[in-house]
């Protein structure tokens, strides 16, 4: 299927690695021109090469910086010509537990996962109205939907862009502009390994032994990969997804149980 999307521009959030690398591939694929920003400059480096030796790709640029600062904000906005498409993606807070949290985690917890999407969104949703073409995709959390007790930081900051988004998604619809969320269930990427050894030592159980626990609680038995979670939101980017906005979508291999 042609996405209908060549030569459109997409700014990738936390793109060094994981999901949001997986998503910069799917759309670099496309033919769409790809803006990476990561913390990490060597792990951005080698997302880059990569993204621009796939057969297809346009222009790949990468922004060291972090995300999460207005500097960083800044920094990404300005090595990217227009955002088409805009995917928003930050490194998930700590596991643990709630007592253990401070004011200073929590605040981290939202300036990342919730405020900075909302920035960004604030500062390229009207262009995209303007020039009558816009895809939001925010990467949030299957804990948005079925909150897991040791992410209690994720839970609170990702519903908190949830309703947000709720509110706002309609609003640009007629001049074809769509924000949706995707909410990843248990990937293979290093948020999950390290989601799983915090389980670990709190159960005082093998890691091997926790994971694969994990992965039979899953009726796909198996972790999901980034390429099938970039799919997924290189669809959402597309023309054929012009109808759809607001929208929780859960990718989790059949994890969750209910019917809404």
């Amino acid at each position: 299927m042609d996405l209908g999307i060549a030569g459109r521009w997409a700014l990738v959030c936390a793109a060094s690695k994981g999901l949001g690398l997986g998503c910069a591939r799917a759309l670099a694929r496309e033919g769409v021109n790809v803006v990476i920003v990561a913390r990490g400059a060597d792990a951005l480096a080698a997302a880059a090469d990569e993204l621009r030796a796939l057969p297809g790709a346009a222009e790949v640029r990468s922004v060291a910086a972090d995300i999460t600062t207005a500097d960083g904000r800044a920094a990404a906005l300005a090595a990217c010509p227009q955002v088409d498409i805009l995917v928003n993606n930050a490194g998930g807070p700590p596991p643990g537990d709630f007592r253990d949290w401070e004011r200073e985690q929590w605040l981290a917890a939202v300036e990342a996962n919730m405020l900075t999407p909302i920035e960004l969104i604030r500062a390229t949703v009207d262009a995209m109205a303007a020039r009558g073409y816009g895809r939001v995709v925010n990467i949030t959390s299957s804990s948005v939907k079925a909150p897991i007790d040791i992410l209690g930081l994720s839970n609170g900051a990702r519903s908190g862009l949830t309703g947000f988004v709720a509110g706002v998604a309609r609003t640009h619809l007629a001049r074809n502009v769509t924000l949706n969320n995707l909410l990843p269930g248990a990937f293979d990427t290093d948020r999950l390994r390290g989601t799983l050894d915090a389980s670990a030592r709190k159960l005082q159980q093998p890691l091997d032994e926790v994971a694969a626990r994990r992965r039979a609680a899953i009726p796909a038995g198996r972790f999901g990969t980034a390429d099938e979670f970039g799919a997924a939101c290189a669809f959402l980017c597309s023309v054929h997804a012009g109808y759809i906005t607001g929208q929780n979508l859960l990718i989790d291999g059949g994890a969750y149980p209910g019917t809404f």
